[in-house]
């Protein structure tokens, strides 16, 4: 993806311009708030430093070409992040340290994000490309309490990962499939901030989108 990448080209501008368009892509993402407010945000700002526009890293280079150009390197980065969620679901079940409905809700959770990595890497065969690898992982699992926060903190990083991302996707249908996950995302992410004693949406009534940067720096530790 390039750091120049020209606004006009965006999806989310041009579905934002269209009527029918944008009643599709409202519909597709079941007329969420996110959805919603991204499209006020980018209708009729012609300006190239609108705050709807993914925040680039400071160092130079764009942290996403590692995964493929354009939309190809914003599928895979998702792909990345949900890999990594599939597996820490999977080890949180294998770990035996929830029984009973929380168990019951976190198989749930991962079923979700295994389904994810099933469309994402279907999305970049589609677009002509090759899946990323999935990596190695290694997470902290001392504690159901420890288990529950470090939960809250990968959805949250996740639902604010793919919002950070959406002004920059060029395809109408990988916007649509990307803020459909990042519903799914926000929702997981609610739920397990409510289980930790924190508010369900910590950042109140607008998500704070995250950059590429911030994200793969955020989920490094993880990655063995």
């Amino acid at each position: 993806m390039s750091a120049t990448r020209n606004p006009e080209r965006s999806a989310l501008r041009r579905i934002a311009r269209d009527p029918h368009s944008r009643r599709k892509f409202l519909a597709l993402t079941g007329g969420t708030g996110a959805s919603a407010v991204l499209l006020a945000a980018c209708g009729d700002d012609d300006d190239e430093t609108t705050t709807t526009e993914p925040q680039e890293p400071s160092t130079s280079g764009d942290p996403l070409e590692m995964f493929g150009e354009g939309d190809l390197g914003i599928v895979n980065y998702a792909l990345t992040l949900e890999y990594l969620e599939t597996a820490f679901y999977a080890d949180v079940v294998k770990s035996n340290l929830f029984k009973g409905d929380q168990l019951a809700l976190l198989k749930v959770f991962g079923e979700h994000e295994a389904a994810h990595v099933d469309a994402l890497k279907a999305t970049a065969k589609d677009l002509g490309g090759k899946p990323a690898p999935e990596p190695n992982t290694n997470f902290p699992l001392d504690s159901a309490e420890e288990v529950v926060a470090l939960a809250a903190t990968v959805e949250n990083l996740g639902a604010a990962a793919y919002l950070g991302q959406a002004a920059a996707i060029e395809n109408p249908d990988v916007l649509a499939a990307a803020l459909s996950i990042h519903t799914i995302e926000a929702r997981h992410a609610a739920v397990l901030n409510t289980l930790a004693g924190e508010p369900p949406t910590p950042d109140g009534a607008f998500p704070v989108p995250a950059d590429a940067e911030t994200v793969l720096e955020a989920i490094q530790p993880f990655i063995a």
